[in-house]
């Protein structure tokens, strides 16, 4: 997949009667965290409703919501000057966003990738911090390729596949 294929999508991720399933959102949630948290907490779920949203080749956000507690990842804090569902995700998480300095700073070297957010979101589902981590790092994936590397670790990459099918064919 070249860059100008890159997809902007979001989907919801719940597990019904022992097994995973996944559904596709509106694509206007790519850029809205409010509606996306709302729309998560609308699918009852057995251990914690999961989004995962990719906006095209620049970053990816991770969220899981279990009863009232929403936790938030997001995959590079640099993605905040230029999309406001980055800048909402570093508000939302009480994490400055940075001005141009630090900006500059964090991106001297091109193969920084700085994320923000709980890296331990899936630890309970066998996918721990420092795997979260090196995953969302890697600039040679486009942030799709690692959402279904997230999928596939955390035992839903047929469902994953399936709903991402559904839309993009």
């Amino acid at each position: 997949m070249t860059d100008e294929d890159a997809l902007d999508f979001a989907i919801v991720v719940y597990r019904e009667d022992d097994r995973w399933d996944a559904e596709m959102l509106p694509v206007a949630l790519t850029s809205d965290l409010k509606g996306l948290i709302h729309a998560l907490k609308q699918q009852p779920s057995e251990s914690g409703t999961i989004g995962l949203v990719a906006v095209g080749d620049e970053f990816f956000v991770a969220l899981r919501v279990l009863g009232e507690r929403v936790d938030v990842f997001l995959s590079d804090i640099a993605a905040s000057w230029d999309f406001p569902l980055a800048r909402e995700v570093l508000e939302y998480l009480d994490v400055p966003v940075p001005d141009e300095e630090e900006l500059d700073e964090i991106l001297q070297d091109e193969e920084t990738v700085l994320p923000a957010g709980d890296l331990s979101i899936f630890a309970d589902l066998g996918l721990d911090e420092m795997e979260l981590g090196i995953l969302s790092g890697d600039i040679d994936l486009l942030p799709e390729d690692v959402l279904s590397s997230i999928a596939a670790r955390l035992g839903f990459s047929e469902p994953f596949e399936r709903a991402i099918e559904s839309v993009f064919g």
